[in-house]
């Protein structure tokens, strides 16, 4: 038996993260699947209401909710996410780190980007210098 390299699936308790719409970059749970375009999810702990969502515009994370059964309500959907830390497993993951560090640098204004280059010259020299010097040793 091969080991299969796909192992995100869509289904009840998958957590998933909202790609589009004014809730876009907030996780939320997939909480009924409604048929093979759309999906009914809820993001009780992260601010997102209870709807339909197509399955285009949402990405899967590795994360589930086992103990989440279908049709489950918002306070039920809720109490299992927290005592399941997701959001902590979340901010702890590398793509979540990749995802805020894009954010900060897309926010950076004209002047941070010129400290920035102050600094990465002069961290430049400093490498500069210091080669300089093991070569004269030499």
């Amino acid at each position: 038996m091969s080991d299969t390299t796909f192992k995100r699936y869509v289904e009840v308790g998958r957590v998933v993260l909202l790609n589009d719409g004014p809730y876009a970059g907030k996780l939320a749970t997939i909480v009924e699947i409604i048929d093979h375009n759309r999906a009914l999810i809820d993001g009780p702990v992260t601010g997102v209401p209870r709807q339909p969502f197509a399955y285009r515009r949402l990405v899967l994370t590795p994360f589930v909710l086992s103990k989440l059964p279908r049709a489950a309500g918002t306070t039920i959907v809720k109490k299992i996410f927290e005592s399941s830390d997701v959001l902590a497993k979340w901010e702890k993951s590398a793509w979540a780190k990749r995802r805020a560090a894009l954010e900060k640098r897309r926010s950076t204004t004209d002047f941070d980007r010129f400290e920035l280059m102050l600094l990465k010259k002069q961290r430049r020299r400093a490498i500069q210098l210091a080669g300089a010097k093991v070569k004269k040793s030499a």
